[in-house]
C-alpha cells in the first residue's frame, strides 16, 4: 500500500519508497584519504581526549606507532552522517531525525592515509502512528565500510525516522518538554567540569582491563558532555568531512536501475540543498546555512520540523557511546558491537551524562574472543533518557 492514512488525517506517500527496499543505493564518496588533522578535528568535536588519536608523540610510544582514528570516526568518513541508505525515496513534505544506529567492527583500524569506500543498501521500513507526527516511517539502511586495500572495517545499520514536518510542527510535542535552555549556575558548571575532568583522566594511558578481572555489575566511570550549545553543535557538524565544500563526489552502484544517489527526499521548503548554487556558493552545500540540518542550530527552523529548539545529531550520540566504551577498553580492547536506540534529542542548554555497567561476560563469543556486554544509558540533567545501548567489548584474556 503506497499511502499511509491515519483516521482520514495526514497522508504519507510511500510510492517512491516501496520499490527500493533491498536495493543498493548510491550517495557521496569522499574524494581524498583522511589525514591526522581530520582525525584530530573529529576527536576535538566529540570531546574525546584519548591521546592515541591526536598526540603523535604519545601515539609513537604505543604499539600503533602513530595516531590512529577512533572507531567512531567511520561515520565521519562517510556521507550524510551515515544515514544515506536509510533515507531513500521521495516523501513529499517530509523531514528526518535519527532513530538509532547499530555498528559492528572487525578489527582493522583506520590510519592516516586510509580512504574508506562504502557499499550501501536500503534494508526495510515500517510505518506507525506516533504522538510526535502521526504517520511516521522508521526506515533502516546498511553501510559496509572498507579501506582502499579492501579490508573490512565496519558495518553500520542506521535507523531514520521520516515524518511529515507540518504535522509535527502542528502537534508541537517538544514545545513543553524542551522549554527554554537551562541557565547553569557557576556551582553547577563547576560540578560538570569536575565529572568531565575525572573521566578525561580515567584511562589516558590506554590500559586495558583483562577479561578475567572484570565482574558483572562493574560500573564504568561516568562521563558528561555539555552543556550543549549552538557552538558545540556547529563544531560537531564541521567535523563531518563531507560537509566541507568539494570534499566528495556522487557515486552510484553499478547495474542498478534508478539508484538513489542525490535525489530530493521531499524536504519541506527551506530545508533542501541547491546543487546549482553550490557550484559557486559554499553556503548552498553547507547544510547549516542552507539544507536539512539548519534546524540543529536555528530555533525558528527547528520549530518548523517539530523540534522546538536547537538540538544535536544522532550520529554524534552514537559516537559518544563508542568513544566512551573504547576509552575504558584501552589500547588492547576493541568495541565489537554497539546498538544504540535514540529516545530524545540532546537539546541546546542540556548536558548528557553517560553511565555504563557490565551486564554479562562471554568467554567464547561469536567473535572468537572474550567479550563483556555493557549497557550504556545517556540521560539529561533531569534524568530523562536520551540514548540506551547494549554493547559488546573485546578485552584481552
Amino acid at each position: 500500500m503506497a499511502d499511509y492514512t491515519s483516521n482520514e488525517g495526514p497522508v504519507m506517500d510511500l510510492s517512491d519508497v516501496e520499490p527500493r527496499v533491498g536495493q543498493l543505493v548510491g550517495g557521496g564518496q569522499l574524494s581524498e584519504p583522511c589525514n591526522r588533522t581530520d582525525i584530530r578535528r573529529w576527536v576535538m568535536a566529540m570531546d574525546y581526549v584519548n591521546p592515541l588519536h591526536w598526540d603523535h608523540h604519545f601515539a609513537a610510544r604505543t604499539r600503533f606507532g602513530d595516531v590512529i582514528a577512533p572507531q567512531s570516526m567511520c561515520v565521519s568518513l562517510d556521507y550524510g552522517h551515515g544515514c544515506q541508505p536509510a533515507c531513500v525515496g521521495h516523501i513529499p513534505g517530509s523531514h528526518l531525525i535519527f532513530g538509532g544506529e547499530e555498528w559492528w567492527w572487525y578489527g582493522t583500524h583506520v590510519r592516516p592515509g586510509d580512504q574508506l569506500f562504502q557499499e550501501r543498501r536500503f534494508h526495510d521500513y515500517k510505518v506507525t502512528d506516533t504522538k510526535f507526527a502521526g504517520p511516521t516511517m522508521f526506515s533502516r539502511g546498511d553501510t559496509i565500510h572498507r579501506n582502499q586495500r579492501g579490508d573490512l572495517i565496519a558495518k553500520a545499520r542506521s535507523t531514520a525516522i521520516r515524518y511529515l514536518a507540518k504535522e509535527a510542527e502542528k502537534r508541537g510535542m517538544y514545545d513543553e518538554t524542551a522549554g527554554e535552555p537551562k541557565r547553569w549556575t557557576r556551582v553547577e558548571l563547576a560540578e560538570i567540569d569536575k565529572i568531565r575532568h575525572e573521566w578525561f583522566m580515567s584511562n589516558r594511558e590506554g590500559k586495558s582491563p583483562h577479561w578475567e578481572e572484570v565482574s558483572i555489575g562493574d560500573r564504568l566511570p561516568r562521563r558528561v558532555i555539555g552543556p550543549h550549545s549552538i557552538a558545540s553543535f556547529t563544531t560537531e557538524y564541521r567535523a563531518f568531512i563531507f560537509n566541507i565544500w568539494g570534499s566528495f563526489d556522487w557515486v552510484a552502484p553499478e547495474g542498478v536501475k534508478d539508484p538513489w544517489v542525490n535525489q530530493d527526499p521531499g524536504w519541506v521548503e527551506g530545508f533542501g540543498f541547491d546543487e546549482e548554487l553550490a557550484k559557486y556558493d559554499p553556503r548552498a552545500r553547507d547544510g547549516l546555512y542552507v539544507g536539512p540540518s539548519r534546524g540543529h542550530i536555528d530555533d525558528s527552523y527547528a520549530g518548523e520540523v517539530g523540534m522546538s529548539r536547537a538540538y544535536g545529531y544522532g550520529a554524534t550520540m552514537a559516537a559518544w557511546n563508542t568513544d566512551y566504551l573504547a576509552f575504558w577498553a584501552g589500547h588492547d580492547g576493541l568495541v565489537r558491537h554497539a546498538k544504540s536506540d535514540f529516545r530524545s534529542p540532546a537539546f541546546e542548554g542540556d548536558v548528557t551524562y553517560i553511565d555504563g555497567e557490565v551486564v554479562d561476560k562471554i568467554e567464547q563469543s561469536e567473535w572468537g574472543v572474550p567479550i563483556v556486554q555493557i549497557k550504556v544509558k545517556m540521560t539529561d540533567q533531569n534524568g530523562k533518557t536520551v540514548v540506551s545501548s547494549l554493547n559488546e567489548v573485546e578485552l584481552p584474556f
